[in-house]
């Protein structure tokens, strides 16, 4: 096959370019690496030796698939195919003396970062108590990400804090030559420092490409920006291809700009959009043009298929967070009967923590499923923090538990003292905590005994709540051991994700609670263990994947969940506290949109679950860009502002034969439910009340059906007693 065989006229303008700033804004699912890697294979057959081509992209995996496409067409060898980081460690090494480093020095991971800001930490006498060694980490990557060396940081120091952190980062920085190393951020910004002020260096790759190709272009940083345009800056044959609609990593310093000023940089470049989908359906893409238009920082164009037509989008108005998952698990299991297969689906969500409710709806329905760029959530570190309180309180004999906990969040027990406890428990034939409990025994300094005195405190403190409240405890947990505080306090970028993953987990034992109750702490455990204790799916099993939306970036499915469509989730409600937050937020939807390629599926909820309570919610202001002739069922969402409790007619949804009750009659009517009564409902069948809670419109009853348990809102449940 030819390189120009099966493109378009588009496509074979950006190929074909030969000399000069050329920028491809290719919309999703416009054929972009299909065009990255033609315009290599054409400069090659033109007589452009690949040994000058640089091609960067943004990870490994994709440089892969790069390399595998150029050599496919005969034309790799040579090609410098990377990332920005493997490319700069690669040119680093060949000149090592001018970063004072020699050529094998090694390359510090984040644990490895860590173990170092610690020394440096004890060194200057700062308690890990007051500030943790991960909050000087990030401060110091921000700051190289600025471009900022430790003798700049420190003229612009403000306040205290600034302060302590630039004698850290000079700390740091000598310890890291001292260990022949460099940190991720160091790739970047010394290979940076040495284009811009090393004429030796700059000329030398200069000399050596020629021709340079930058995919995701919308997904430079400051310095990576930098880099680019340095290598480029003697030929100015850079072609950056990407797309502003897709740009969804500001958070982690992504510059939008960089690809919106291309052509104020480069006021003679040659710019082609990428607008023919490949993809998706006409429907999809018009909802997804709809919905971006709204934004102003973006290149205008149009998407188009000549895949006519689709079906329209549809959107499922759920009661809460479990009836989401089990709708969207009933959706599949129909799909599955009609001959479609595990793998054609996707489920996607904007914050990890609203995989819990998928996964177990998903294992109830027999669904296999595979989680994306996350851990299970019970196997998340904080949930398992939070979860290790409870077994201790459960069963004083877990030292697994005990050893797990005993100083996190970090109240002064360190290492050795640990230690100290575990040989005097081996040798005395007691638990870890019955050791601690006897620890005036144990020789320990007196600032140690303390410590594990407010341990052992805490524990019995936990020990004493009623163990039939699971919710209540694992409240008491979060907020007795000070961890959400701690979350609260740190710099790790995903804090937020971890509190509200913490804070599920709070949810998870409030419905425990409410399904059980006559259960209790033990009981919940064992759910719990048995959860996290399954075996993996074998790598060629078919299975849905679940995922956040930021991981679904470059990915594709058939039929796709967008789940969670509400004000605050998405977009979210931390975002909307940037100027340019919605923006972002609305970038970010339309990437989950154009994942779809036939069908596309939108959810959200009446009400969900926050830290073990039920809050209403409203539907996303997105959903009602979407042009409502696109929608399967154009009265399914409320008009904007409005929550799901406020108009009886969202009975419509859930196709039920029975109306809820007016309102003035609504409270008699919720108040006459008891648990062990026999009910009906129009969509589940003939089922059992469970538990009863909340009152008046707010009343929600737990019902055990043949498709399940579900929680459903009185008000439109239309649930009908039977004898």
């Amino acid at each position: 096959m030819g390189i120009l065989d099966d493109v378009t006229p588009a496509q074979r303008e950006a190929i074909t370019h030969i000399d000069g700033p050329l920028l491809v804004v290719a919309g999703a699912g416009s054929g972009k690496t299909r065009v990255i890697t033609r315009r290599v294979a054409y400069l090659v057959e033109r007589g452009i030796g690949p040994y000058s081509i640089l091609a960067i992209t943004f990870t490994n995996k994709a440089a892969g698939e790069m390399k595998e496409r150029i050599e496919q067409l005969g034309a790799s060898r040579g090609v410098w195919i990377s990332t920005f980081h493997s490319m700069c460690a690669r040119m680093l090494r060949q000149s090592p003396e001018l970063i004072e480093r020699d050529r094998n020095f090694v390359i510090y991971d984040t644990a490895d970062q860590a173990a170092c800001v610690k020394g440096v930490m004890k060194r200057l006498e700062i308690s890990s108590q007051e500030y943790s060694p991960q909050k000087f980490r990030n401060a110091i990557s921000r700051a190289k990400n600025d471009f900022q060396t430790p003798e700049q940081f420190a003229e612009r120091v403000d306040g205290y804090f600034d302060n302590i952190v630039a004698k850290v980062y000079r700390l740091y920085n000598e310890a890291l030559a001292a260990g022949n190393a460099l940190d991720f951020d160091d790739l970047l910004m010394c290979a940076a420092r040495l284009l811009i002020d090393n004429e030796d260096f700059r000329t030398r790759w200069q000399e050596r490409f020629h021709y340079i190709l930058v995919d995701e272009y919308q997904d430079t940083n400051r310095t990576q920006y930098i880099i680019a345009r340095h290598l480029a800056s003697g030929r100015r044959n850079l072609c950056a291809t990407g797309d502003p609609d897709q740009s969804i990593y500001g958070w982690r310093g992504a510059d939008l700009r960089n690809i919106l000023d291309f052509q104020k940089d480069y006021p003679d470049a040659r710019l082609v959009k990428l607008e023919e989908n490949f993809r998706s359906t006409q429907v999809i893409l018009d909802a997804a043009s709809a919905v971006i238009s709204n934004n102003v920082e973006r290149i205008e164009r149009d998407l188009f298929t000549t895949r006519q037509g689709g079906s329209a989008i549809k959107v499922f108005a759920c009661m809460d967070e479990e009836d989401e998952a089990y709708t969207v698990g009933k959706a599949i299991i129909q799909h599955i009967d009609n001959g479609s297969s595990y793998g054609d689906f996707a489920v996607f969500y904007r914050t990890n923590a609203q995989s819990r409710a998928f996964e177990t709806s998903f294992r109830t329905l027999g669904i296999p499923y595979v989680l994306v760029g996350a851990v299970e959530f019970y196997n998340r570190k904080e949930v398992k923090d939070i979860t290790a309180y409870l077994r201790v309180v459960a069963n004083e004999q877990d030292n697994v538990a005990a050893a797990r906990i005993i100083n996190v969040p970090p109240r002064g027990i360190g290492a050795r003292t640990v230690a100290t406890l575990e040989r005097r428990a081996q040798a005395e034939g007691v638990s870890m905590m019955r050791a601690a409990m006897g620890v005036e025994a144990a020789g320990l300094a007196t600032r140690a005994v303390s410590a594990v005195q407010k341990f052992t405190q805490l524990i019995a403190t936990l020990k004493s709540m009623p163990q039939t409240h699971v919710a209540d405890l694992v409240r008491a947990a979060i907020e007795l051991t000070g961890y959400e505080t701690m979350l609260t306090a740190s710099s790790d970028l995903r804090a937020d994700e971890r509190i509200d993953n913490i804070r599920e987990l709070a949810s998870a034992a409030a419905e425990y609670d409410d399904i059980h109750p006559d259960g209790g702490l033990l009981d919940f455990l064992e759910t719990v263990a048995l959860v996290s204790d399954t075996d993996a799916l074998p790598d060629d099993a078919e299975h849905v994947t679940l995922m956040t939306i930021h991981s679904a970036k470059g990915l594709e499915f058939p039929v796709v969940f967008i789940t969670g469509m509400e004000q605050g989730l998405l977009p979210h409600a931390k975002a909307l506290e940037d100027p340019n937050g919605e923006e972002e937020e609305r970038r970010l939807f339309y990437v989950a949109v154009t994942r779809a390629q036939h069908e596309l599926i939108i959810t959200l909820t009446a009400g969900r679950r926050t830290y073990g309570a039920l809050e209403f919610t409203e539907p996303s202001c997105f959903i009602h860009e979407i042009p409502s002739q696109l929608l399967e069922d154009q009265h399914a969402v409320p008009a904007p502002g409005v929550g799901l409790d406020a108009d009886d007619e969202f009975a419509i949804d859930y196709d039920f034969d029975q109306s809820p009750p007016q309102d003035e009659s609504i409270s008699e009517f919720a108040e006459s439910f008891r648990r062990g009564d026999y009910v009906e409902h129009g969509k589940f069948g003939r089922g059992r009340v469970l538990s009863v809670s909340g009152r008046g419109r707010k009343r929600t009853v737990r019902v055990s059906f043949a498709a399940g348990e579900k929680t459903l809102r009185l008000k439109f449940a239309a649930l009908k007693r039977l004898p």
